[in-house]
């Protein structure tokens, strides 16, 4: 049996989870909604809109690839590393209240990125933000989960992807439009008038709950391993680039993150209120739902980041022109997310997920065929239709699993746990697929300045400026004659690398796929308080 869920609505009554179709319960669930849709839409926001700003960024502080990838790692990796404690520390001291913390956290920082002279201040400012990020975003699910009756719960949570997939949507254009007719900070004003609007209405409407049977102390020893491990393992993949592989450096860094990351595991299992409690994992759903979003994130962040660049510096679309097109994939995901998380209600979560991730990894492969130049009808628009429809029908199922498996007092930890195994995803593909991109990048730039015949000089030139990818400007050594010449081979060579990515995070989708056919239980079952499925 579960608890009573008391929630406070406008008269002051009190009502419990089986009186949940009273009208002041269900007048609030909207403004519930409302307040975590604004919260959780900066973050979406933030991630998207930060990608699409990759071009400007390189060309206005001559950015490297290594210090692109920093600034968008340096808030998924605090975000990634924090989310659990985010959840834990929601569920103790107030889910609301803990979200609140984390909405003003994140627009306060917000202006430190707008404020930033250069690279490092940016990095650290995005930084802040991550830990913003790892209070409210949390906090987002599990005030849906603990505040809206299961009944109900699915459609929730799908109005929730919905909404914040359309405002990631609306934010590309205005984003676009403020890189192209402004500069690149301007994009971080834009969560400023979003932290006003969710805290006020959080503070208004949104009902106060937390597990009143956590006990003990928080686990930061279980932060810190998990945190330092997790580092340790971004700065060795994302610096593989710049040093190498064979630098003592990058073996240390990934080698000491894999021993912290063991050592965290081996932590959770001994401490008496554990960051990510081994019991939740008894349930198969839980746990391959959490599998299934390790890979789909990863897949997805792996081909997004590179996406812009490509659109950019190689397509030649303004700002505002590569953030419409992506559109479609967000426009599917507002569409079908509120309908796509009713299925889980009628058919089970297994059917979507395994329909979605296949559709998924069809459109990454299928990300991989256009070549330079073409209309984007022929080229793009076809294969983000694909993915967007894939995601649409995965997204809204893959998060009502995770909330089903568990009971509603651990709502923050399965939160915490699936919100930040997807943003370890995307911190892991960014750091891992770099390298990838830049070896293939190199290899195929090196094979083609073989063939237009330069002098040593002007190919060795070209070489030391590889790590700029396609934002490389081609140096005075080139003669004016193999200018235009030197250029197309640096956009081709750009697109063998991100051929290789996309096929590669088609992989990922399709092992999420397997995850779906082998883990995912036909339907899924409400746990005891308490206790995992």
């Amino acid at each position: 049996m579960t608890h009573p869920l008391q929630l406070p609505c406008s008269e002051g009554v009190v009502l419990a989870r089986k009186h949940v179709d009273a009208p002041c319960a269900r007048a609030d669930e909207k403004w519930i909604l409302l307040s975590t849709i604004a919260g959780s839409s900066m973050a979406f926001i933030d991630g998207t809109v930060v990608n699409l700003a990759l071009p400007a960024l390189q060309r206005e502080l001559g950015a490297t690839l290594t210090e692109l990838q920093w600034i968008v790692e340096g808030y998924a990796l605090m975000l990634a590393a924090l989310l659990l404690v985010g959840g834990a520390l929601g569920d103790r001291l107030g889910r609301r209240r803990v979200f609140v913390a984390g909405v003003a956290l994140f627009g306060s920082s917000s202006v430190g990125c707008a404020l930033a002279s250069g690279v490092p201040m940016l990095v650290a400012m995005r930084a802040l933000q991550g830990v913003g990020g790892a209070l409210l975003v949390p906090g987002s699910l599990a005030l849906i989960s603990a505040s809206i009756p299961e009944a109900r719960r699915g459609r929730a949570i799908g109005v929730w992807s919905a909404f914040s997939a359309i405002s990631s949507g609306l934010g590309l254009v205005l984003g676009g439009f403020l890189i192209d007719a402004l500069s690149w900070s301007a994009i971080f004003w834009i969560n400023v008038p979003l932290a006003a609007l969710t805290i006020l209405l959080a503070l208004w409407k949104v009902p106060e709950s937390k597990d009143e049977a956590a006990i003990g102390h928080l686990d930061w020893r279980g932060a810190f391993l998990a945190s330092a491990g997790l580092a340790g393992l971004t700065f060795g993949f994302v610096e593989s680039g710049h040093l190498g592989w064979s630098s003592s450096w990058v073996i240390g860094a990934i080698a000491g993150g894999a021993l912290l990351l063991g050592a965290f595991i081996a932590v959770e299992r001994r401490v008496e209120s554990p960051l990510v409690p081994p019991s939740l994992f008894r349930s198969r759903g839980f746990t391959g739902a959490n599998l299934l979003t390790l890979f789909l994130y990863a897949a997805l962040a792996g081909s997004l980041f590179f996406l812009p660049l490509d659109l950019v510096q190689v397509q030649g679309y303004s700002a505002i022109e590569a953030g419409a097109a992506t559109l479609p994939f967000v426009g599917l995901l507002f569409v079908l997310s509120r309908w796509s998380g009713g299925l889980v209600d009628r058919f089970g979560a297994r059917p979507p997920l395994l329909a979605g991730t296949l559709l998924a990894a069809a459109g990454m492969a299928a990300l991989a065929l256009p070549g330079v130049g073409g209309g984007y009808v022929a080229t793009f628009f076809g294969p983000l239709i694909v993915l967007g429809l894939g995601m649409a029908l995965a997204v809204a199922p893959l998060t009502t699993t995770v909330m089903s498996a568990v009971s509603a007092d651990k709502a923050g930890a399965a939160s915490g746990i699936n919100n930040a195994v997807s943003r370890i995803a995307s911190v892991l593909a960014v750091a891992v697929f770099g390298p990838v991109m830049l070896l293939v990048f190199q290899s195929s730039l090196d094979a083609r300045l073989a063939e237009l015949g330069l002098t040593a000089e002007a190919t060795a030139s070209v070489q030391q400026r590889s790590a700029d990818l396609a934002g490389l400007v081609i140096p005075d050594a080139v003669p004016e004659s193999a200018r235009d010449e030197v250029s197309a081979a640096v956009r081709a060579a750009f697109v063998d690398g991100f051929r290789v990515v996309a096929l590669l995070c088609a992989g990922l989708s399709l092992a999420a796929t397997a995850c779906a056919a082998l883990l995912i239980p036909a339907k899924l079952a409400p746990p005891a308080t308490g206790s995992p499925e």
